[in-house]
């Protein structure tokens, strides 16, 4: 029992260093943060100004429609960047320097993610507060918005479970960034990411209306504003996060594992 709750421990803590290596990482290249956050704002302004006008939507303004929208390919976008920084560790041998530490090799992995996470949660706000210059407003309560954004980090991830093991099978960088892209781009526009349902021709809605990105972006527009149905959308959103985690997670760490005893 003690050396159970020994090694748990040690998991964690490894885990925790790997983590505060990619944070420090961030810290000493601040620009990959900036950009991170810059991106989405850019794509913010230009979706409501190229769209804003061409596409109504009833009983919500676009710019408010968007928002979770753009929340959503944020955090594909995030998983992409997953795949293309793990990755780059397997080339850059950060992997194989861990090999030779009494480390757990899975917490290589988990830091990695969380680290992720973390980042992807200030790009979050600040586009959260560009969207809040352009009128964007929560119109719910705050137990509604912290479910809503509970929603959006679980399928932050679940996409960095599936851009890990993209970036594991991938094994070089140019490589994951062009598989990443080609899942990454049909999935989140062939949703109700930034047009409604309706507006899509019926053989597209086939998927649209069960897509993973539609149940989380239709989710938080209902937690956030109160618009449309609650129940059904998260409760798809909930399962298609634990098809996701449960198929993929577990690849990940067999797929690293293997890398790892290579």
């Amino acid at each position: 029992m003690t050396s159970s709750v020994t090694a748990a421990a040690w998991t964690v803590h490894d885990i925790w260093v790997v983590m505060l290596r990619h944070l420090l990482h961030l810290r000493r290249v601040p620009q990959l943060l900036f950009f991170s956050a810059v991106q989405p704002v850019v794509f913010l302004l230009l979706f409501a100004s190229v769209f804003g006008g061409a596409i109504a939507v009833s009983g919500l303004a676009y710019e408010a429609f968007m928002v979770p929208g753009m929340f959503a390919q944020t955090m594909a976008f995030a998983g992409a960047a997953t795949s293309v920084g793990l990755a780059d560790d397997l080339r850059g041998g950060f992997i194989d320097r861990y090999r030779s530490l009494p480390m757990s090799h899975s917490a290589v992995l988990a830091g990695r993610m969380i680290a992720d996470g973390v980042r992807n949660l200030s790009v979050i706000i600040a586009l959260a507060a560009a969207g809040h210059l352009m009128g964007f407003r929560f119109t719910t309560g705050p137990l509604e918005v912290l479910a809503g954004l509970a929603i959006l980090l679980a399928f932050s991830f679940a996409i960095s479970c599936v851009g890990a093991v993209i970036g594991l099978t991938a094994r070089s960088p140019e490589a994951a960034q062009m598989a990443a892209s080609i899942w990454m781009m049909p999935v989140v526009f062939m949703s109700s990411a930034f047009v409604p349902l309706d507006k899509l021709p019926g053989w597209l809605r086939v998927w649209a209306d069960h897509s993973p990105v539609t149940a989380t972006v239709d989710s938080m527009r209902a937690l956030f504003f109160g618009y449309g149905d609650t129940s059904g959308p998260v409760l798809m959103a909930l399962a298609w996060f634990a098809v996701l985690v449960g198929v993929c997670l577990p690849l990940a760490v067999r797929l690293f594992h293997r890398t790892a005893s290579k």
